[in-house]
């Protein structure tokens, strides 16, 4: 069922901006990355959601490049953050210096900002360092905002947390708490490269220095595209799938599929399901359409639940993966005609 929303129809120029700049956008991000279509438009999908995304991935997989690429189509300020197993919170916030003053000036304290003041800011590795610096992102993530010595700073918009993880080491890293994880609009997994466009990469990167980016949007036309994406109408059927599907991986709940009771130790909350339709929402967008799908909620179905969906004990013995019981659930929870 198609929905309208005369709110939506006022910015028409927005809606065809962006899907007439879908192209644009690949066309950019072609001269640097090779193949990885599904993970970009993910991402894409985030951004123009205003979430934050996980970047999971072996390494050398171009993580960094990608999200460094993305922030330079968006032309927004750009934070890189390394996260070591020694960072404080002080070198993401910033912190408190004693300032002498000087020429007549007051003696006192002056904040210095720290990285965290940018609009988009990569994480990189952020299961390397400890939970106490992990948490520092939570405030900025969920408030758009930082406290120091009970202070408040706000984070100029648009503002966007880009993580990434190793997922192969084990030594030396901190798995994210699930409270944290939640905070992530998408996880968005990077696998490597079939064989031609891994020639491709080579034979690129041996051979000569990489090409410029060229910027796209700017900071308002960002904040503008959030606002928009929000009026993007959407029937209540692909609503009610959406909860249902966040839903069923609940275990020992009515209605429930008896593979997740037997497989799933915690399910996904409603969080889940507003970033099924937000997403949703920005999908359509960037697709062209003006009305969210059940294919948009299909297709954000692993990127959504693969973080906030933890498989027991069980599952681990039977090798059942987290992706295996989100397959499963599509098959089980039927489309609302």
């Amino acid at each position: 069922m198609t929905v309208t929303n005369e709110a939506f129809e006022m910015e028409r120029d927005v809606v065809e901006q962006v899907a007439a700049s879908r192209d644009r956008i690949q066309t950019e991000l072609d001269k640097v990355i090779v193949g990885q279509k599904a993970v970009i438009e993910e991402l894409l999908v985030s951004l123009f959601a205003g979430g934050h995304c996980l970047l999971t991935g072996a390494p050398g997989l171009a993580k960094t490049l990608l999200v460094r690429s993305v922030a330079s189509i968006f032309h927004l300020d750009f934070q890189r953050i390394q996260f070591t197993p020694d960072l404080m919170p002080a070198d993401i916030l910033g912190t408190e210096i004693l300032d002498e003053g000087g020429a007549g000036a007051e003696r006192g304290l002056r904040f210095i900002k720290g990285p965290v003041f940018a609009n988009v800011i990569l994480a990189d590795e952020i299961n390397r360092t400890p939970p106490k610096t992990q948490s520092a992102l939570l405030e900025a993530m969920q408030e758009r905002q930082v406290t120091v010595a009970g202070h408040r700073y706000e984070l100029a918009p648009p503002f966007f947390v880009l993580a990434t993880q190793n997922p192969i080491e084990m030594e030396g890293t901190y798995p994210l708490p699930e409270a944290q994880l939640d905070r992530f609009m998408f996880n968005v997994v990077l696998d490597y490269l079939p064989e031609d466009d891994e020639v491709d990469v080579v034979m690129r990167t041996t051979a000569s220095s990489a090409a410029n980016v060229e910027p796209l949007f700017d900071g308002a036309d960002v904040q503008r595209i959030h606002e928009v994406v929000r009026k993007v109408p959407v029937a209540e059927d692909v609503v009610r799938y959406a909860v249902r599907l966040a839903a069923a991986t609940r275990p020992q709940r009515e209605g429930t599929p008896d593979f997740i009771d037997q497989w799933v130790s915690w399910g996904a909350g409603t969080r889940a399901a507003q970033n099924l339709i937000l997403g949703g929402k920005a999908r359509a967008l960037l697709h062209g359409r003006s009305h969210v799908t059940a294919e948009d909620v299909q297709k954000l179905l692993h990127c959504v639940l693969r973080h906030r969906v933890l498989v027991g004990y069980r599952a681990e013995a039977d090798g059942i993966s987290v992706e295996r019981v989100i397959d499963r659930l599509l098959e089980s929870v039927p489309v609302i005609e």
